[in-house]
């Protein structure tokens, strides 16, 4: 997801679920439950018990009426016995008829009172057993206010007026407008998608187009099918739109199509964007590995919203900005979550600075790739501001999405981008670019020699990410992990220089161990402290100049930056009306 700066600055233990009477803050109409507000946390044994297998998704985008109706045929297998099928849905979009392994079931035999849509089956599958829910639905969906950052439908017009929409649901989650497991595990194995839009339009999705019908009202039904989607990159676009096409010839011996959907008029600046996408696709296959997608597609469509890394299908809102880097960031940001959110998917939401903070960490490192370090260092230190430490970046518990991304709720919010970009940075430092990016390759891949066709989506974690970088360097370092992710405050450098002694000395949150090197330049001159105890202590002649850090290869506190963002508080403080 794109940075939340730009606004402001499997578990099975119950989760309680606030009562139907328990409506949320109105961030858009029509309102929701705060079950349907809440994605992702802890999981009940019927919904793990459930593999999603096969969802095949019909829609009709009635724009005139701001109306979504759908037919969604889900197909699971029960890993344990199943007796009800817990199904995530707002009830603004009514369910009118379920059908279980294609026979009728009686409007009795479901209810939907909060949002999760609770099927009783004729009778109960067993373990190994596979069950088929066929469920027809249709409503006023929930209207996003701020997309993306609150989620829901963007009903939009074209500047000539045509219909434009778009749905964006990271943070509700998939069941603001069609029937899914609302959780980062819960993704479909195969998803077919059957969009019918009026006449004149376009409906660009997910995955490889199977083809389009044209009925005599001119109306349309575009076909997608895609393998393994994230539950929130599954998009609907509709649209007037054009469209510019290429072939991405791979490094690693295949093809990639790539397709841009954009606005009528808007020729020029959509050539000029589409331009960027061979050499971005290069970069990350030549430092990260083959892309995820390439028997689909690398696709963008441009949205009535800012963006969002929708599998396949990426939503690009920025306008066409010019930069000082020279490339587009939200395109490029976006299509990081290709390799870090799509490809590796966390499996809780508590460790989703794996995709934020990798997804963050690609444009600076884009930046070294195209012009250099003086690049990647001017826009790291961009970065650098906005970090707050007011909470760790995992709470080390199964969380929701808005416990993660909301300040209010306890999250790290937008820490979770540049702390973790940040720390990305500090650890290749530490255990240099070839352990680096073999971490990085075992994370997203699963393996450390990735080629198109060994490997598929995959679900990571903190945990297993530790012991990635545990199990390539040969060392442990819970220690750089225990700070950096699992306490606010960041590591303070104490420096004591006294006569011709220089003594450096770590300090941490809980005094822990923190045995991070640090490199010291005199008068011109580089060296690396191990700080194997914490401290080192170095004779410096007298008068000499001392920079620490230099190259500023360590995330660690700042109090410049502190007094930067306390005297911002104060003036902001004093331009409130009284």
């Amino acid at each position: 997801m794109i940075l939340r700066l730009l606004l402001a600055a499997s578990c099975t233990a119950l989760l309680a679920i606030p009562p139907v009477s328990a409506q949320l803050p109105r961030k858009g109409e029509p309102a929701i439950t705060a079950q349907t507000q809440r994605s992702g946390g802890a999981l009940t044994p019927e919904q793990t018990a459930l593999q999603f297998d096969h969802a095949d998704l019909a829609f009709e985008v009635l724009p005139d009426a701001q109306r979504l109706n759908g037919v969604a045929t889900l197909r699971f297998t029960a890993r344990a016995p199943v007796a009800r099928l817990p199904i995530d849905l707002d009830r603004n979009l009514p369910v009118t008829a379920i059908a279980i392994d294609g026979v009728a079931l009686p409007a009795s035999a479901w209810t939907n009172p909060e949002g999760r849509l609770t099927i009783t089956l004729p009778r109960p599958v067993p373990a190994g057993g596979k069950v088929t829910a066929t469920i027809t639905y249709g409503g006023t969906p929930h209207v996003a206010v701020k997309a993306p950052w609150d989620d829901g439908m963007v009903w939009s017009k074209t500047p000539d007026g045509r219909t434009w929409f778009a749905t964006t649901a990271e943070g509700y989650g998939c069941d603001l407008f069609w029937p899914c497991l609302d959780f980062p595990t819960g993704e479909p194995a195969l998803v077919d998608l059957h969009i019918t839009v009026p006449k004149g339009l376009k409906a660009p999705s997910n995955g490889v187009l199977v083809g389009v019908d044209t009925f005599a009202d001119g109306r349309t039904t575009w076909n997608w099918r895609a393998k393994h989607p994230n539950t929130y990159g599954i998009a609907l676009n509709v649209g007037p739109y054009e469209e510019v096409r290429g072939t991405y010839k791979s490094r690693f011996g295949n093809s990639i199509p790539m397709f841009y959907w954009y606005l009528p008029g808007e020729k020029p600046q959509a050539e000029k964007l589409f331009a960027e996408f061979a050499p971005t696709l290069d970069f990350f296959e030549s430092m990260i590995g083959p892309y995820p997608f390439g028997d689909e597609k690398l696709g963008v469509v441009e949205t009535p919203h800012k963006g969002m890394e929708h599998q396949t299908i990426n939503a690009y809102g920025n306008d066409y900005a010019k930069a000082p880097e020279g490339f587009d960031w939200l395109f490029q940001h976006e299509f990081a979550h290709e390799w870090f959110g799509n490809q590796l998917t966390a499996a809780n939401w508590d460790d989703y600075w794996l995709h934020e903070g990798y997804g963050t960490y690609m444009q600076p490192l884009y930046g070294q790739w195209r012009e250099g370090r003086a690049r990647y260092a001017t826009m790291l230190q961009g970065e650098r501001g906005a970090i707050m430490n007011r909470m760790p970046m995992t709470q080390q518990r199964i969380t929701t999405e808005e416990e993660v991304y909301e300040l209010d709720k306890g999250g790290a919010g937008q820490d979770i981008y540049n702390k973790g970009s940040w720390m990305l940075h500090t650890l290749r430092n530490l255990i240099g670019d070839t352990a680096f990016f073999d971490v990085t390759r075992r994370a997203v891949y699963g393996r450390p020699d990735p080629k198109p066709g060994n490997f598929t989506p995959r679900f990571g974690s903190t945990k297993e990410y530790e012991a990635i970088v545990r199990r390539v360097t040969g060392k442990d370092y819970g220690w750089f992990f225990d700070v950096y992710l699992r306490q606010a405050a960041l590591p303070e450098l104490i420096e004591t220089r006294t006569g011709t002694t220089l003594t450096l000395a770590w300090k941490v949150p809980g005094n822990g161990r923190f045995p991070l090197p640090v490199e010291v330049q005199i008068d011109g001159k580089t060296r690396t402290l191990p700080m194997t105890t914490g401290t080192a202590t170095l004779a410096v002649p007298k008068g000499a100049h001392v920079v620490i850090d230099p190259d500023a290869l360590v995330l660690r506190r700042s109090i410049a930056l502190e007094a930067v963002a306390a005297w911002k508080s104060a003036q902001a403080a004093k331009a409130k009306p009284q």
